[in-house]
């Protein structure tokens, strides 16, 4: 039986299964190996899976039985170092596989595009058994100013291919702002005009190109609709990204890692806030989940089923995923807490406690 949903952690992969109404964890792959990412591709069911060895290095792989059997596949390789400009102070080497998605639709199985720290962005178009730098990203003179934001140097955390055209993806870099291309990767625009880093000097809060959009998200439905939960606070576009708007009103706080924008409702998504920099704690270590369902006029903080006492559960930001439905999520938190909704949010149920610290949650 192939799960439902797939849980990385930093002591492997978890697979959920969805029986009777209630998840149930099966038995992990990576027993022990850290796994930084996850993904499941819908074309072709295969599954893909990111770990982190330390000194045997990044690794990468794949599952075209659900999960019963793993092959090693190439990991993204950056080419050497000589062809750096000599200012260059990023290392031209793997450090971490941080997003995965797969291509659009409209492309064949096995396109994959892959945002890594130290802030290259890769492509395959073989199911990852190879992969290509997306040279005409990293080689824009921004890529001098980008800086890390939680690592030491800058990562792509976010990747969203149009579904109506998957020509179209916009990525999002901490610390390097959002970027798109509308022709498949061959060029790109900086975006993310109306951000405020606030974090920054006063005369560069506005630049787009040192923002740190912790995750973005993309309504399917209507996808000129995107989320940003930043560290500064939550931003919106409504035109692709092109121009921000900041929401106010976060009844919580305006830090947090995560953010899922609902598949068809435009106006609706879904936050975990947090106290910021110094702490990176739940609000009064009470556990919260921060909705709106008006494009961010007004949020709804709901707590049914989530801890509230001496909760110390960090959401980063691949802990937080939403089905194709928009009626299921799962949360997943620092301190191996796992949680699902299948009311869209309204309240909670706990998968589980005990696992190891969740990178990544993602439905399959």
């Amino acid at each position: 039986m192939n799960p439902q949903a797939l849980a990385a952690t930093r002591k492997g992969l978890f697979p959920l299964f969805y029986e009777g109404g209630a998840w149930r964890l099966g038995a992990p792959s990576f027993l022990g190996d850290p796994v930084t990412m996850t993904l499941a591709d819908a074309r072709d069911g295969a599954l893909y899976a990111a770990l982190n060895l330390g000194h045997f290095g990044v690794k990468l792989r794949r599952s075209r039985d659900g999960g019963a059997s793993w092959q090693e596949i190439a990991a993204p390789a950056y080419p050497p170092q000589v062809e750096a400009a000599p200012e260059d102070k990023v290392p031209w080497k793997l450090v971490q596989i941080w997003s995965l998605e797969c291509g659009g639709a409209d492309e064949a199985p096995g396109t994959l595009w892959a945002g890594t720290i130290p802030g290259g962005l890769f492509r395959s178009e073989d199911g990852g058994d190879s992969w290509t730098l997306v040279r005409a990203l990293w080689d824009r003179s921004e890529r001098a100013e980008w800086f890390g934001g939680g690592y030491d140097q800058p990562g792509i955390h976010s990747i969203l291919v149009d579904p109506r055209a998957s020509d179209v993806v916009t990525v999002g870099i901490s610390c390097g702002g959002v970027w798109q291309t509308r022709d498949r990767g061959a060029s790109w625009a900086l975006r993310g005009s109306g951000m405020r880093a606030e974090y920054m000097p006063p005369e560069r809060r506005d630049d787009p190109n040192i923002q740190d959009p912790h995750r973005l998200a993309q309504c399917r439905a209507a996808p000129d609709v995107l989320w940003t939960q930043h560290h500064s606070n939550i931003f919106r576009s409504s035109d692709g990204g092109a121009q921000w708007r900041e929401v106010e009103g976060q009844p919580l706080s305006r830090f947090g890692f995560a953010v899922a924008a609902h598949p068809q409702e435009a106006g609706t998504a879904w936050f975990v806030p947090a106290v910021k920099d110094e702490c990176r704690v739940p609000v009064d270590a009470r556990m919260a989940v921060s909705r709106t369902r008006d494009g961010g006029r007004s949020f709804e903080t709901i707590r049914e089923g989530l801890p509230q006492s001496d909760c110390y559960d960090l959401v980063y930001r691949h802990g937080l995923d939403v089905d194709a439905s928009g009626t299921r999520l799962l949360i997943g938190s620092t301190t191996g807490g796992l949680w699902a909704s299948r009311d869209g949010g309204s309240s909670w149920q706990t998968v589980a406690r005990h696992l190891p610290p969740i990178a990544c949650v993602r439905f399959v």
